[in-house]
């Protein structure tokens, strides 16, 4: 790059070729891999398209600006959905570009960046979609006529509120099944990246890596969901791929399951069932708004979620805390009611 630079400032060179020099220097070490392969989507999407042919020192706020505004109309979807790119796609793709112009300013390849004092677009708060206890229910009625992996994954999800990774990264030494109880620990998670495969790294926090209860009732379908899986890997003798990792929710070789394989039963099973359509991490939602509704403490649900500090929990939660403090308050009416402390 700086041999070429002798005979082309580097300034002159185009958005284009400086990702390119970006992704090589500093994003492949410095990105985790699915980090990279998240931004590298919409450098290649979005910003290559609008950006790539300018020179470095032809990019402008102004020019900037008009692209996060292009960005929030109508048609500017790539995936065949009608509507708008949601806000915190928008958002993202600011923090893409934003990281790619900051690295040229630490190079010396521009002086200032054109981000400098342009906002970071908001992100509308999406209402989450949660079940309640009736529909929570229906969905454990619709999960016994289907297969013990999966009826075992939906339960864990919603009892224990485990992230998607989180999930699929667990190991069967990771699980503790007394007698009458039963504990997670939590200290891995499993992304798959293209090109690479699946990859196992520590959770998003420290937080993430904790101990999680498991409800009583639980215990007996993993039991069987174990025996099942132990009798699996001495069946498949040499085809069982994993020697080193024995995951909880696996293929027949061993492998961990897929993220896209979850993505795409979980709709299916919905729609088989007709019930409420809620993502899968929204799962992890409703388990967090059905134990406050059951007078959960914040503190306990923050711990449980792996939320890095209890202000996370209060900032994704606090309608619903509020509305069950509300409630709370409600029993305090018969203190002041004089016909419940009439003498008989």
């Amino acid at each position: 790059m700086w041999q070429r630079a002798i005979a082309r400032p580097p300034e002159k060179m185009t958005f284009s070729s400086f990702v390119d020099e970006w992704r090589e220097k500093y994003a492949r070490s410095e990105l985790g891999y699915k980090t990279l392969e998240n931004y590298l989507i919409q450098i290649n999407n979005r910003l290559i398209p609008e950006f790539g042919h300018l020179r470095m020192d032809q990019i402008k706020p102004l020019h900037i600006v008009t692209f996060l505004k292009e960005l929030q109309e109508e048609g500017n979807r790539q995936d065949g959905v009608d509507g708008k790119l949601s806000s915190a796609t928008i958002q993202y793709i600011h923090r893409v570009l934003k990281n790619i112009l900051k690295r040229a300013v630490v190079w010396k390849v521009i002086k200032t960046s054109p981000m400098e004092g342009i906002k970071k677009p908001k992100v509308d708060q999406v209402e989450m979609g949660v079940y309640d206890e009736t529909e929570a229910h229906m969905l454990l009625l619709a999960l016994e006529t289907e297969p013990l992996m999966w009826r075992v994954m939906i339960k864990l999800a919603l009892t224990t509120g485990l992230r998607r990774g989180e999930l699929l990264g667990l190991e069967w030494k990771h699980i503790e099944l007394g007698d009458g109880f039963g504990t997670i620990d939590v200290c891995q998670s499993l992304n798959h990246v293209k090109d690479i495969g699946y990859l196992i790294k520590e959770p998003k926090t420290k937080k993430s890596i904790r101990k999680v209860s498991i409800p009583s009732s639980l215990i007996p379908e993993l039991r069987t969901l174990k025996k099942q899986s132990n009798k699996a890997r001495i069946q498949a003798e040499e085809l069982w791929k994993e020697g080193q990792h024995f995951f909880v929710f696996s293929a027949t070789n061993g492998k961990p399951l897929y993220p896209a394989m979850v993505n795409k039963w979980w709709p299916s099973f919905i729609e088989r069932h007709n019930l409420k359509y809620i993502r899968f991490h929204d799962l992890r939602y409703t388990s967090a708004t059905l134990l406050i509704n059951k007078g959960g403490h914040a503190k306990i649900i923050s711990e449980r979620l792996g939320h890095s500090n209890i202000s996370t929990t209060m900032n994704v939660y606090g309608h619903t805390l509020r509305s069950a403090d509300q409630e709370a308050a409600k029993h305090f009416n018969s203190l002041f009611d004089p016909n419940q402390h009439k003498k008989a």
